[in-house]
């Protein structure tokens, strides 16, 4: 008979404490998964700096396609100095003609 007396004091003092228990272990649980999930913050914060990344990338290369499309646009025929093409040119090749005289000067 003291072992049912036992066993129902056990009972019933476990029924107050099982339902804070249980609503402890949702709090926990969610505030875990607030700051460690998939969607928590520190995912939103990795991924916030990458979005900050990409877009310097962009920016940068953006940049690049826009120097290469005017450089582009200069050689349209529109646009071309032949002049300055054929002096470009042979100093790139570094050629000239037969019956120009070059003077070379030393670098400053």
């Amino acid at each position: 008979m003291p072992d049912m007396v036992i066993l129902n004091e056990i009972r019933r003092r476990a029924r107050h404490v099982i339902g804070p228990f249980i609503g402890l272990t949702a709090v926990v649980y969610f505030a875990y998964h607030t700051v460690q999930g998939d969607r928590g913050l520190l995912a939103w914060w990795r991924l916030t700096q990458e979005i900050k990344q990409a877009e310097e990338t962009l920016a940068q290369l953006e940049e690049t396609r826009d120097n290469l499309d005017h450089r582009a646009q200069l050689l349209r025929p529109e646009h071309l100095d032949a002049d300055m093409l054929e002096e470009r040119a042979r100093k790139m090749l570094n050629m000239g003609r037969d019956d120009e005289v070059i003077i070379l000067r030393p670098h400053s």
